[in-house]
């Protein structure tokens, strides 16, 4: 399998009033096109820490990050602008939906930021909500949908790109059990069916279980890398 990511050495420090924390100590690890990689840990493990070094959002302090052996540390910030445009999508708990805007217009926001055409906009942003199954919410408000379908809006936005990685930040938690289900086995499905490498941190251990690799964090050191 061809490897995507290359983690080597990875550290983050803050500086605090009382001292240095470590946010992510000596990490490394490697993930391969495909991957479906959930990051578990106890609350303040560098689980966020990691996935926004990862996807170009914060430099490291140190260490070393490779995308398809393409150096991500030392580059531009114009660089790494270039890089999340072409290669990221992101999924937040929050679900992050501008909320005067209809769910299409959420979704065609990334191809305008790419110098898509106002016709390729919608004709590739009406696909990928036909494709999450909202092709009836067009124009509906973020505020006159339910949770799931906003997160399912957040999931279109983020694949309307045609991205090679999905940086996932606990996007179940602001769902309930049964939605949450409903979002992971989506998450799962475009992972397999469109090889859409997928990096999702987790609290959950029942969300942690639709990854084929996991990444267990504790005090910033990566604990465990294990396979399903």
């Amino acid at each position: 399998m061809k490897t995507i990511l290359t983690i080597q050495n990875i550290v983050k420090t803050y500086k605090m009033r009382d001292g240095v924390v470590n946010a992510l100590n000596d990490v490394c690890f490697t993930v391969n096109r495909g991957d479906f990689v959930s990051i578990t840990g106890p609350s303040g493990s560098g689980k966020t820490t990691l996935l926004l070094a990862l996807s170009g959002l914060i430099r490291p302090t140190s260490g070393n990050i490779l995308f398809e052996n393409q150096q991500l540390v030392g580059v531009t910030d114009k660089e790494l602008a270039e890089f999340r445009k072409k290669h990221v999508g992101f999924v937040m708990q929050n679900f992050s939906l501008i909320p005067y805007m209809t769910a299409i217009q959420n979704v065609m926001i990334p191809l305008g930021l790419n110098g898509k055409s106002s016709a390729e906009q919608k004709v590739q942003s009406s696909s990928v909500l036909e494709l999450v199954g909202l092709e009836n919410r067009f124009n509906h408000f973020p505020r006159e949908l339910s949770a799931g379908q906003q997160q399912r809006v957040a999931i279109a936005r983020a694949l309307v790109n045609k991205p090679t990685i999905i940086f996932a930040d606990e996007p179940t938690g602001n769902l309930d059990p049964l939605l949450s289900t409903e979002i992971l086995a989506f998450l799962q499905k475009i992972n397999k069916e469109l090889n859409i490498t997928i990096m999702m941190v987790t609290h959950s251990p029942q969300a942690a279980e639709y990854g084929n690799v996991n990444i267990r964090l504790v005090d910033g050191k990566l604990l465990n890398r294990s396979t399903n």
